[in-house]
């Protein structure tokens, strides 16, 4: 079996060893430099990857990956798409050899996007970016995708086992992002993920009505029917409008959110933190009991890290300290603490809750 990996980079030397190293168990590494200044290119070389360097003007990330896939020899059967600010845990070729059979077109594996400041996960969900060589293409400027060019059934499969960790380098800007955003949804109107995309970056961009206007233009896309991202949608509209003091509004569109995607923890963690402000403790800790209802994590991208932590505990045991269950908040503080245990404020929390519970 030929696995190769392929990537494109910008002054990244100093992420270069550690992923040449990571992705040393494929046959052969391929690189596409879009115009690095510093010493990635040398370093790679050295280290046995094969590299080009092309800029692109304008710069549109699908232009490159699909570059960078061209470098790649016809032979591949797979073809392993990275950064170099991502890398593999040991032992991926063997389970990727393992699991993939004959007519598989694709493979899904664990990534985790990013790390919160203590070191534990952050983002987590499934990467789908090993697949076979022929008839791929990336699409769109930015939040690129892999699709088929002969729209042709995709065998997919899930490898367990296999885990991909993204490292950012945080110096990087993202101001490109909104840009090729808005060129992505010129270009493909109808496209109801990048709408998503636009309207979400709209909202990091604190600009709230170009946001509430761009997602709700999402939510009435007949081809916007995923009920996670719809949700996701509805809560950007909320945090907007409650950003904005609307609060009333805010909760009519978390209601509306919780609708739509119940199996989802992040918008009744939404609605906790907003009943939380207004010191609704017995509808907090309704909340917080439905989210923690849902025991098992997505895989998708739409999971929140926060809703996984900590946090849900936490607020339970606010809400049930301050209704007077006092032995059931010390649990529910002590479970925030299994999951955070360098967060000083709930081992206060804990004490306060301790001696209420053994007055």
């Amino acid at each position: 079996m030929k696995v190769y990996v392929y990537a494109i980079c910008k002054n990244e030397s100093k992420f270069a060893e550690r992923w040449m190293a990571s992705m040393s168990e494929a046959d052969g590494v391929y690189v596409l430099d879009t115009g690095s200044q510093d010493d990635t290119v040398s370093l790679l070389l050295s280290l046995g990857a094969v590299v080009e360097v092309e800029e692109f003007r304008p710069w549109r990330f699908d232009r490159a990956r699909n570059r960078s896939l061209e470098l790649v020899p016809e032979d591949a059967d797979v073809c392993v798409c990275t950064d170099l600010d991502e890398y593999f845990h040991p032992g991926w070729r063997a389970l990727l050899e393992a699991a993939w059979t004959p007519g598989t077109d694709r493979a899904a594996y664990r990534y985790t996007w990013n790390f919160n400041p203590d070191g534990s996960e952050g983002f987590v969900f499934w990467l789908n970016n090993m697949h076979t060589r022929q008839g791929w293409r990336w699409t769109h400027p930015v939040h690129e995708v892999l699709e088929r060019t002969d729209g042709a059934f995709v065998k997919q499969i899930n490898i367990e086992g296999i885990q991909l960790d993204h490292r950012a380098d945080d110096t990087k800007p993202r101001s490109q992002y909104l840009p090729l955003l808005e060129m992505s949804v010129a270009e493909c109107p109808e496209d109801d993920r990048n709408m998503h995309y636009l309207g979400r970056e709209y909202y990091f961009y604190g600009r709230w009505e170009d946001a509430i206007r761009t997602l709700e233009r999402h939510l009435k896309m007949p081809s916007a029917t995923w009920a996670d991202e719809r949700c996701a949608s509805m809560r950007y509209i909320a945090r907007c409008y409650n950003a904005m003091g609307n609060t009333a509004e805010a909760k009519r569109w978390l209601w509306r959110a919780i609708g739509e995607a119940p199996h989802l923890r992040e918008p009744w963690l939404d609605m906790a933190k907003l009943l939380y402000e207004e010191q609704d403790w017995n509808g907090l800790v309704h909340m917080c009991s439905a989210a923690l209802r849902i025991a098992e994590r997505p895989r998708t991208y739409i999971c929140e890290a926060e809703s996984w932590g900590c946090r849900p505990w936490d607020y339970l045991s606010l809400g049930l300290y301050y209704t007077g269950r006092y032995a059931e908040a010390l649990a529910a503080v002590r479970r925030a603490i299994e999951l955070a245990p360098g967060e000083e404020r709930l081992r206060r929390n804990e004490k306060y809750m301790l001696a209420a519970n053994n007055a």
